[in-house]
């Protein structure tokens, strides 16, 4: 990869817990990493790695050897948006949405309970109503014209959501889709053994 990339790649890896073994400097502006990786840390990575160097980096990979567990990979800090309810996700609850962080649907898509629309923000999960409406009045706005900004939503490939999910989330492959899930999909049920966690009872 171009030299310019070298701190954003080390990070990368050390995030995937890769233990760099050899690093030459070509002297042309380029560099080389070899680079000791557990293989699920490489999940999702590809794509990533072309985004952080713009296209520029080249990787290949191949079977080293069998090490130790070396523990669980946290590479995402995030939360997610759970949608709380069935139904068709609206501009109005996305644009809403947008400001507690990133989504994956659009307007107009089907959604149900403990379907994962988006990524917080903040750390912990939080469950929305992505399906409401706007309520309409007899009052007219001075800026009902104004047209709604909408982010396009974020799509996510195979590799990407297998790397995305925890432990208690799941990948949904559908013929024309890639959806991300809870899988306990009642907010109720989630929130009830979150509490049971936190104060340290076995799960029913």
């Amino acid at each position: 990869m171009p030299e310019e990339y070298l701190g954003v790649a080390t990070q990368l890896f050390a995030l995937r817990k890769g233990r760099t073994e050899a690093l030459v400097n070509h002297g042309t502006g380029w560099v080389r990493m070899d680079v000791v990786v557990p293989a699920r840390g490489l999940i999702g990575f590809r794509t990533e790695f072309l985004t952080e160097t713009r296209g520029t980096g080249i990787m290949h990979h191949v079977f080293e050897r069998f090490e130790p567990w070396f523990g669980e990979l946290r590479t995402r800090p995030a939360g997610a948006l759970v949608a709380d309810r069935r139904g068709k996700t609206t501009a109005f609850a996305i644009l809403n949405l947008q400001e507690r962080g990133s989504l994956f649907v659009e307007p107009g898509a089907d959604v149900y309970e403990g379907m994962i629309v988006g990524e917080n923000a903040r750390a912990e999960d939080l469950d929305v109503n992505a399906t409401k409406e706007k309520k309409l009045t007899n009052i007219r706005s001075s800026t009902a014209e104004e047209l709604v900004r909408l982010i396009p939503p974020r799509r996510l490939s195979l590799d990407q959501a297998l790397e995305y999910i925890r432990e208690d989330e799941c990948v949904e492959v559908a013929p024309h889709s890639v959806r991300l899930r809870k899988v306990e999909l009642s907010a109720q049920k989630r929130q009830s053994a979150a509490s049971r966690k936190a104060r340290g009872l076995a799960p029913v």
